[in-house]
């Protein structure tokens, strides 16, 4: 055949690739399907499709990187023979880049999180699904050890500073750069450096999924079956548990990422405390990989929908900024972290509400101001020594502006509710800006001489203002008294 009459039937091939599918089905089960149904593509180049006869069901995949093929097929034999819960592989043609494989169904575990999901909770049976899988995790990341040819891992064998570092500048070329987010080239490269140092620290002896994430877990029978290892290699225990947990469009809140990760600490056997030193620094890499996978496919490639998981990976960041500290000192990095999260900008992607976290504080002028260090620095100090001090009476001394007491008392002040009409007008036109900008965090102080009556009051009204007007979340603690505040 000539060369030109070739490169066109390649070309009509990767266009159509039924036929050659079609007939790759009935020579393993020697029947024509009766049906051939194209399935929704995700990120990557590779097509997939459901064919069915009467009796059976069977995905059929067309991949154009043989590499990455070869690695999927060489995974599911190997986590097969391991008894592990992945596709059978029906048959193959790697010279077409064609395979069939089980049919396990259409239920993702994001699909099945989202599900009667309201609001931020997440269901008791999602939980339950998710510990499921978390139960499974450690069997995969075992097989490292156990024979797994690691030849086959495309396109590194291990996650190892080459690895990291092309996440790493994934991330700034095609995120950092197209978000136009500012940074020093040189000093962000001496970050990558000390960064990559330290996630080499921690034990990589295990199998890495690599996405190990919610659309990659299908649902069968209740049960968690697992797909889209090809990028599998050499790794930390971490990443995946990371991968899942901080699964952008998934949005699990932060006490549901704390229950499932101490359900799979308790699964793996694993030491806590030497885990959880590199634990968020992969979280960190895990996030900063899929942004440059939204950057790519998004900002790059125009497909706009990828950009709509911009705005969780934001918070996720947000969060690991005001709750996680690292032992390795990265400024410039930090630095482009607090710009990605103050940028109004990236949390208007899609119809995304990520709800906004009023943080209010009673606290004594004598100890200091409250800090908020790992914030945006943004929000209000009232000083409420200006009003009537119920302190300085006997009866009220040993109360605080949570009693009855106080409270008649200061409810009856006209200088009081003249404050406080001043606070909520100010209060409402930022916690409305911030509704607008998809902002999740606010931070209002309250201070007066000792931090027990007025200071407590007046952070107890806005709290119950703020929740019965906006239906934000409020997180309420007074300083100077153990016990947050509910």
């Amino acid at each position: 055949m000539p060369l030109k009459n070739k490169e066109k039937e390649a070309a009509e091939f990767k266009s159509q690739p039924e036929t050659p599918l079609r007939a790759l089905y009935k020579k393993t089960f020697g029947l024509e399907p009766e049906a051939f149904e194209p399935l929704k593509a995700d990120g990557s180049a590779r097509r997939l499709f459901r064919l069915r006869d009467a009796s059976r069901s069977v995905i059929g995949a067309f991949g154009p990187d043989k590499m990455e093929n070869r690695a999927f097929l060489e995974f599911s034999r190997h986590f097969r023979a391991e008894k592990l819960p992945v596709p059978e592989i029906y048959a193959a043609d790697q010279a077409q880049g064609i395979y069939l494989e089980e049919d396990l169904g259409s239920t993702t575990l994001f699909d099945y999180l989202g599900a009667g999901r309201k609001g931020g909770e997440v269901p008791p049976r999602v939980m339950a699904a998710y510990k499921k899988v978390l139960d499974v995790l450690p069997r995969f990341q075992a097989q490292a050890g156990r024979g797994l040819d690691l030849k086959f891992c495309y396109p590194r064998a291990s996650f190892d500073r080459q690895s990291i570092m092309w996440d790493l500048n994934y991330f700034k070329y095609y995120f950092l750069k197209l978000a136009k987010i500012p940074f020093n080239e040189q000093k962000l490269e001496d970050d990558f450096a000390r960064f990559t140092d330290f996630l080499l620290e921690a034990p990589a002896d295990y199998f890495l999924y690599r996405d190990f994430q919610s659309r990659n877990i299908m649902l069968r029978d209740g049960e968690p079956w697992f797909i889209d290892y090809q990028g599998g290699r050499k790794g930390a225990a971490q990443y995946d548990l990371a991968s899942l947990l901080y699964d952008a469009k998934a949005d699990l809140s932060p006490e549901a990422r704390s229950e499932l990760r101490a359900h799979y600490l308790l699964a793996s056997g694993l030491d806590r405390e030497a885990f959880m030193r590199h634990y968020y620094a992969f979280a960190y890499i895990r996030i900063m990989q899929a942004m440059g996978a939204y950057g790519l496919r998004g900002f790059y490639e125009g497909k706009t929908h990828f950009l709509n998981s911009v705005p969780y990976a934001v918070r996720n960041i947000e969060w690991l900024l005001r709750n996680a500290e690292l032992e390795v000192k990265l400024p410039e990095l930090t630095q482009c972290f607090k710009r990605i999260a103050a940028s109004s900008y990236l949390r208007q992607f899609g119809k995304t509400k990520l709800g906004l976290t009023v943080r209010i504080t009673s606290f004594s002028f004598r100890n200091g101001l409250p800090l908020d260090e790992k914030g945006h620095g943004g929000g209000f100090v009232f000083d409420c020594r200006a009003l009537p001090n119920p302190g300085r009476y006997a009866e009220y001394a040993q109360l605080t502006g949570k009693d009855k007491p106080v409270m008649d008392y200061l409810q009856k002040e006209p200088e009081v509710a003249k404050f406080l009409a001043s606070v909520f007008a100010i209060t409402d036109m930022s916690v409305e800006n911030y509704l607008s900008r998809n902002f999740t965090s606010l931070m209002v102080n309250f201070g007066c001489t000792g931090g027990r009556h007025r200071s407590v009051y007046c952070a107890e009204a806005l709290a119950a203002r703020i929740k019965q007007k906006y239906g934000a979340r409020v997180e309420l603690s007074h300083r100077e008294f153990p016990g947050p505040a509910k």
